[in-house]
């Protein structure tokens, strides 16, 4: 009875080292597909940085206009 205890523990264990096996090939499989993923995010972070710079010109480059567009009204005297 000792020994089927042993056996059983002995299978049991086998099956558990076969289950870590696979979860480390996994674990290799997917870490340089999170690197990617990971430096894919840090570039679309950089862009998502550099659209929001944009649109901050962008609007002080509409600001001067519409100012201008005031000042030339002015002039003309033809403000609304």
């Amino acid at each position: 009875m000792v020994e089927d205890a042993s056996s059983l523990v002995l299978e049991h264990l086998g099956v558990m080292r076969a289950d870590v096996h696979e979860i480390k090939e996994t674990l290799r499989e997917h870490g340089p597909r999170f690197t990617r993923i990971e430096a894919s995010i840090a570039a679309l972070r950089r862009e998502q940085a550099s659209d929001a710079e944009n649109v901050v010109h962008l609007e002080a480059i509409i600001d001067r206009l519409n100012n201008d567009i005031v000042r030339i009204k002015q002039r003309l005297e033809i403000i609304d």
